[in-house]
């Protein structure tokens, strides 16, 4: 069996090492915005019939008004940004990818399964986590260079004035969108890729007919015409950060990076601090490539006392 993939999460895991039970822990380890969007009203019918062709199209236009989508520029929705992520090194003929490092780890391992090699010479293919995951490093459009270049915006909802969406339209440009961390709903399973129409094309016909649930779009088109929610939740996760900035630097920790959703911070033993924390309850994430490297999801409101009282 293949060995997962370094990610956040795992709390039934600390909790068997740590004790306690689900309940009773507080999960830091994501960038999953801990306020989730309200869930609108279901249509019976999203759940007995397959996913019609209305549905459809009520999604991509509130996605399409949302991100504000070039008018050229065509829209697919998925069941997670993961699950088009294993597809899109397929799309190419394998050859060399650059991926800056350190990054979320699942474009790589997607690049290497289809035979593609790591390098940042002569390349065939770039992808760039826009804000990264972990650092928060926002990339400019000079860099979108390569013939064939992933601009994974999982992140970036928390300030939509830095997307690089204006590139979608381009040839060999993929914008991917995941639904699950500002809206904190990353149990409905649910990405875009948005890009020119060949390659939304290609990625349709590998994902297959009906990729997503008829719940998934009624809530996802819910949201995305919800505007105003998108900037009270910006305008309180700006406030979330700052307070937990606060907190760590008070706790002798230093700021390291991150989004408004996740914040990077070092410190002289991460593994020392992740372990003090989940001795109380407290979940968070660290890192195999450094030592000195502790990364904090926002506090949901009722968590705050328990965080503030450990730090």
């Amino acid at each position: 069996m293949t060995k997962p993939r370094d990610h956040g999460g795992g709390v039934d895991a600390a909790a068997i090492a740590y004790g306690g039970t689900r309940a009773d822990w507080i999960d830091l380890s994501t960038g999953i915005n801990p306020v989730p969007y309200p869930l609108p009203p279901i249509r019976p019918e999203a759940w007995t019939a397959l996913p019609d062709e209305a549905a459809s199209q009520a999604l991509e236009a509130a996605a399409r008004s949302f991100w504000r989508v070039p008018d050229s520029a065509a829209i697919l929705a998925t069941p997670g940004a993961s699950a088009i992520i294993a597809r899109i090194p397929a799309l190419a003929p394998a050859g060399v990818v650059d991926i800056p490092a350190p990054t979320y780890n699942e474009h790589a391992a997607a690049f290497a399964a289809q035979g593609w090699q790591m390098g940042s010479d002569n390349v065939s293919a770039k992808v760039i986590v826009h804000p990264n995951n972990p650092t928060g490093h926002w990339y400019d459009a000079a860099e979108v260079t390569a013939p064939l270049t992933i601009i994974d915006e999982s992140f970036a909802d928390v300030a939509a004035d830095r997307s690089l969406i204006h590139l979608a339209d381009q040839p060999g440009r993929i914008v991917l969108k995941s639904f699950g961390k500002f809206w904190g709903l990353a149990g409905l399973r649910l990405g875009f890729a948005i890009g020119p129409e060949d390659l939304i094309a290609q990625l349709s016909q590998l994902t297959g007919p009906w990729p997503v649930s008829g719940p998934a779009q009624d809530i996802a088109t819910a949201a995305l015409r919800d505007h105003d929610w998108a900037m009270a939740t910006r305008k309180r996760l700006e406030g979330d950060a700052a307070r937990l900035d606060a907190l760590m630097t008070d706790a002798g920790a230093k700021v390291a990076g991150g989004t408004l959703l996740f914040r990077l911070y070092r410190v002289t033993n991460a593994a020392a601090w992740q372990d003090r924390l989940a001795r109380q309850h407290i979940w968070t994430r660290i890192f195999p490539y450094a030592d000195d490297l502790i990364r904090l999801g926002l506090p949901a409101p009722g968590d705050w006392a328990r965080v503030e009282a450990v730090l």
